[in-house]
């Protein structure tokens, strides 16, 4: 997959930066960022390039005078960026239960649960804070013999853990066709590949019966507001979903729209 290189430099850096990580990540098509000392470097794939956007986003965004972002483009060779990433990436324990390693490291005999990821490019390694924080909640969660839907599964790390956990069946729905790669890797190294059911499609890819016990939804907050009445025609009831991918300031509205 090839990949375009944004660098930005930003004047004033802070809260700016942030400001545009939000934009271009949360609301935008970028998928992973990089700070600078000058301002940011931000990356997206080469299909899904839109030069208005970015300019579009830049400037609505520049809320004083004083604020100033210039930018240059460049696109990144075609290679496996997942093998140079791969060279620093670390293992992740998981709260003393689950061990998420890639094939490279070595098994932990002393951790109740582990799930093999091959991250590729792919969301969902337990390094980002929100992954980590599903993977922690699932072992509170009544899993045994439950009918679970992994939203967003990227690597499908929540679902495979869901399937060692307990659950009867796990469907793993992503709109990536990378991830769908990806998570069926995974799912056939972990061995569960007869409970995770992977999908490549959006939240129109589900039943729109009573299905799933559980929902598991790590995505952004404007796909999970524009999804949660299809999430909630799936689940069953009584049934538990738990959201993650979004920032603080974006509970209100999440909780507004839930309710």
């Amino acid at each position: 997959m090839k990949y375009i290189e944004v660098i930005l430099t930003i004047n004033p850096i802070e809260p700016l930066r942030d400001m545009l990580v939000y934009a271009l990540g949360d609301e935008g098509p970028y998928d992973s960022f990089e700070e600078t000392s000058m301002g940011l470097k931000a990356y997206v794939p080469a299909v899904q390039y839109d030069e208005a956007f970015l300019q579009q986003t830049i400037e609505e965004n520049l809320l004083d005078p004083a604020m100033q972002v210039s930018y240059t483009v460049q696109e990144m060779p075609d290679k496996d960026w997942n093998a140079e990433w791969e060279k620093s990436y670390p293992a992740v324990l998981v709260e003393g239960f689950c061990w998420v390693r890639s094939p490279f490291h070595e098994p932990r005999h002393d951790v109740p649960y582990e799930v093999i990821i091959e991250p590729k490019m792919s969301f969902g390694t337990a390094h980002h804070a929100t992954t980590y924080m599903m993977l922690s909640h699932l072992r509170r969660l009544a899993l045994q013999d439950a009918t679970v839907l992994d939203m967003g599964s990227g690597t499908a790390v929540l679902a495979i853990l869901a399937a060692k956990l307990g659950a009867a069946r796990v469907d793993a729905v992503d709109v990536d066709e990378w991830a769908y790669r990806n998570a069926l890797e995974n799912v056939a190294k972990n061995g569960v590949e007869y409970t995770v059911h992977c999908c490549l499609g959006d939240a129109s890819a589900l039943p729109a019966a009573p299905t799933y016990n559980v929902v598991l939804a790590n995505i952004n907050r404007n796909i999970l507001l524009r999804d949660m009445p299809v999430y909630v025609a799936a689940m069953k009831p009584g049934a538990t979903i738990l959201f993650s991918g979004f920032y603080e300031q974006d509970v209100e509205a999440l909780r507004a729209c839930a309710e």
